[in-house]
């Protein structure tokens, strides 16, 4: 089997029995973006080209629903079956994102299993967050992109307690929140992602004295961008960081 999508690379490395997943894509084995690397390690790394998956004669293809459709139909026509995995847009998205993947792997008990336990941990976060509504923050990535209602960021936001800054700005999904409006909308905290190795223009805004005044002490968390990029089981432990952070601060 072969995986040519990062989030299906992830629920993949979760469930594939030992032998059984050949090839994932290189961005699986970078640790900023995949919460799996270590499990990459060893496997063949694709770039989801057809023609180097098809070399692969694998027997299975696991794509995801942006996999290029160009790759996905040449894989067909070429006699190789292709698994398309859903995409998880809210938490609630993910029990059905591993079954799908339990099932074209022929392992439906264990991704059942690791279903059941995500929507247990998930419960239980979600009656904590119930129970101790806590600081408004914001989510401030390079270019000041920030995430809104309605996207799996800000229901991490929820379940860790707190309120989602950039939903009273009216940002809905994923969108820019200019720094102006970030300091005037004066969050209590400020979350952002761990920086990337070497630099990039659009994170000196994360460096700029506005910023880091509104991020004092106790007042930012960074989180892996490996543990939220793909919705799988692991943004519970994004959730729960975010929440320890809260009980950490002044």
């Amino acid at each position: 089997m072969v995986s040519v999508n990062l989030c299906a690379d992830q629920f993949a490395l979760m469930l594939a029995a030992p032998g059984q997943l050949v090839s994932v894509t290189h961005v699986a084995a970078d640790p900023h973006v995949s919460v799996m690397a270590a499990a990459a390690r060893g496997l063949h790394l694709n770039r989801a080209q057809a023609e180097e998956v098809h070399a692969l004669a694998p027997d299975l293809v696991l794509a995801g629903p942006w996999t290029s459709a160009y790759t996905v139909s040449l894989l067909r026509r070429l006699g190789i079956a292709v698994t398309v995995i859903p995409d998880v847009r809210t938490l609630d998205d993910v029990p059905d994102a591993l079954r799908a993947t339990g099932t074209a792997l022929g392992r439906e008990a264990d991704a059942e299993a690791m279903a059941a336990s995500f929507t247990a941990d998930l419960d239980t976060l979600r009656a904590a967050a119930r129970d101790a509504p806590g600081p408004r923050a914001v989510l401030h990535n390079p270019g000041n992109y920030t995430s809104g209602t309605g996207s799996m960021a800000d229901q991490i936001l929820t379940l860790a307690g707190l309120s989602n800054v950039a939903a009273e700005a009216g940002i809905a999904g994923g969108g820019w929140l200019a720094l102006e409006s970030m300091v005037m909308l004066a969050p209590d905290m400020v979350i952002g992602a761990e920086p990337y190795p070497g630099a990039s223009r659009a994170e000196e805004v994360l460096r700029h004295p506005a910023a880091r005044a509104l991020a004092g002490p106790g007042r930012r968390a960074l989180l892996a961008d490996s543990d939220w990029v793909c919705g799988t089981p692991h943004v519970l432990r994004a959730a729960a960081h975010l929440r320890h952070a809260v009980e950490r601060a002044p």
